[in-house]
């Protein structure tokens, strides 16, 4: 498993700003050292009207396919598992977030945003997500609070996991946080 300190979990409140402080992470790091090498994905609201409708997972070079929605037709909609009023297309998720998840020798770091109830319908999802603990290249991942008390149990995992850092985000110490976060990661990936 990871060494103490290499894997970096955000989570916070749903619309608390998890995405926005992981991407700024993200665009300090590859700023102030353009060669990283960083892997992984992010997640973003499909809105219509002012009403959020689904989800998309975008790689970090911008590619990006549907993770969920609330418009899937009839006959795809009877197959794709829920969350809410949202149906997880599990096929196209896989199709874009697996590959970034696999350890190349290159890799610097891994960026999960997010590891929850919908990216947790792929039966591969967690196991790539284990596969990167184990090789010791740090992550920066977004995790949900637990539900009325309860985790997710592969949340859960991470939660616990012996290398795993948290970091609560509010409203008000998002700067707070995505500094902290900032220099523990530039330490983290000087010790590599």
């Amino acid at each position: 498993m990871a060494a103490p300190g290499k894997c970096f979990l955000v989570t916070g409140p749903p619309g608390v700003g998890k995405t926005t402080l992981i991407m700024r992470v993200f665009e300090s790091l590859k700023s102030s050292n353009p060669n990283l090498k960083i892997q992984g994905f992010y997640t973003s609201e499909i809105r219509e009207g002012g009403e959020r409708v689904g989800f998309e997972v975008f790689t970090l070079d911008g590619r990006r396919a549907p993770l969920a929605s609330t418009t899937i037709s009839a006959p795809e909609s009877s197959r794709c598992p829920a969350v809410g009023k949202y149906k997880v297309d599990v096929a196209s998720f896989e199709s874009l977030a697996l590959p970034e998840l696999q350890v190349r020798e290159d890799t610097d770091l891994f960026i999960i945003d997010e590891v929850g109830r919908m990216e947790l319908f792929s039966s591969a999802f967690f196991p790539a997500v284990l596969n990167i603990l184990q090789s010791n290249v740090p992550v920066l991942a977004s995790i949900p609070v637990p539900k009325l008390g309860r985790d997710i149990p592969a949340v859960a995992r991470l939660r616990n996991h012996p290398g795993a850092t948290i970091f609560t985000l509010s409203r008000s110490n998002r700067d707070a946080v995505k500094e902290e976060i900032y220099t523990q990661l530039v330490d983290s990936l000087h010790k590599s």
